[in-house]
């Protein structure tokens, strides 16, 4: 149209209403069939695309019961701690065996409820909901509203601005307590967690920060871009306990644990008296779990050492901090408003992708925050 409607002849303004009605119509009509991945096996040992996770092209649609939503999917989220959830019970039960493969989203509303909208962008607040899938039904209670600051795109509500940066928030502000000046060494740096733990160690709070990542680009990354004092290369040290004495040669005070297993049990070694180490996660170990181990425990030379050091050695779950979620958001917001932490992220496109993602996500292909984007918002949506 080159004219105003002013200008428009009543056939014309016919057509156009006519137009706009059935784009409105196809927005609001869902489709009869989804794609979606299911847990189709519990994995004993590393997981499969095809045998555990298995693809649905044609998935039923779920049905919308009396007062609940209808969700488009936009964004999912990768974590480590999804890869336990697949085998064993952790702090919540494992996936059913059959069902829809489990993962925080972002996602619009299609079909309101409660004191949610068409086109309310809304983020999964429960385990049961959200998935690896297209769409997905829930009540009110089960999501939540997602409000970001101008500017941010909308896969930081599963990041930086979401359970990933909350939970590398909490880690290090309350049960690391670093103080200006110390040394932390971070494992995991160039992951979603890691990378901004490190960033708020060395930029909000004027630490000393070493990142571990495997690789020289992810080395580079976080020294070049994220601005940390020194990276450790993992897969190219010989001898990690060297490495770790030649950058902190006065030893560590904090160590922010995402991987276990040699790492975990090389920086106990360099831990200085009184020294903190928060256990966050233990990504070396998951593709054993539901299967046999032979991945070494703590050595009794090093479990010596946490006793003589006086370790403090505290695990956390994010959701601990609950009621505190507004102030820690306002404060990350605030940060990355004021460029003292970037947004390192990593997003594949297409869901049928996410198994392969996943299976990336242990081989550390990835750099920041991982998350698969499903769709794009719609002309509705509430940006």
């Amino acid at each position: 149209l080159k004219q105003p409607l002013s200008q428009c002849s009543n056939v014309q303004l016919v057509v156009i209403g006519l137009v706009a009605c059935s784009f409105a119509c196809a927005a609001m009509t869902p489709p009869a069939i989804q794609g979606r991945f299911i847990l189709a096996k519990r994995p004993q040992g590393n997981f499969n695309e095809g045998e555990h996770l298995v693809w649905e092209a044609a998935a039923p649609m779920p049905q919308v019961g009396p007062g609940q939503l209808l969700v488009r999917n936009l964004y999912m989220s990768l974590d480590p701690a999804l890869r336990p959830q697949m085998s064993i019970r952790t702090y919540v039960n494992p996936v059913p065996v059959g069902d829809t493969m489990r993962a925080s989203t972002v996602g619009e509303v299609v079909t309101g409820a409660g004191q949610f909208k068409e086109g309310d962008l809304v983020l999964t607040a429960d385990f049961d909901v959200g998935g690896w899938q297209e769409y997905y039904v829930a009540k009110p209670n089960q999501v939540q509203l997602v409000v970001l600051p101008p500017g941010a795109p909308v896969n930081a509500a599963l990041g930086i601005l979401g359970l990933t940066g909350l939970t590398a928030y909490f880690g290090l502000l309350r049960c690391g307590n670093p103080v200006a000046g110390e040394t932390v060494v971070v494992s995991g740096a160039a992951g979603a967690t890691g990378s901004v733990v490190a960033q708020i160690a060395k930029h909000v709070l004027g630490c000393t920060v070493v990142g571990i990542a495997g690789g020289e680009a992810k080395c580079r990354f976080l020294v070049e871009d994220l601005g940390l004092d020194a990276a450790i290369d993992y897969k190219a040290e010989k001898d990690l306990n060297q490495a770790l004495r030649r950058v902190c040669p006065k030893g560590v005070d904090i160590y922010f644990d995402n991987v276990g297993g040699d790492q975990l049990n090389a920086c106990l070694r360099r831990m200085r008296l009184n020294g903190r180490v928060v256990m966050c996660g233990a990504i070396s170990g998951y593709d054993q779990l539901g299967g046999s181990s032979d991945q070494p425990g703590i050595p009794s030379n090093v479990a010596a050492s946490i006793v003589s050091s006086r370790l403090m050695l505290r695990g956390f779950i994010v959701m601990d901090f609950a009621s505190e979620f507004p102030a820690a958001l306002t404060d990350l917001g605030s940060w990355l408003h004021q460029g003292k932490i970037k947004n390192a992220e990593t997003v594949v496109e297409g869901l049928p992708k996410a198994a392969q993602a996943f299976r990336g996500l242990f081989e550390g292909s990835n750099k920041g925050k991982l998350t698969v984007k499903i769709a794009e918002p719609s002309p509705r949506s509430k940006l």
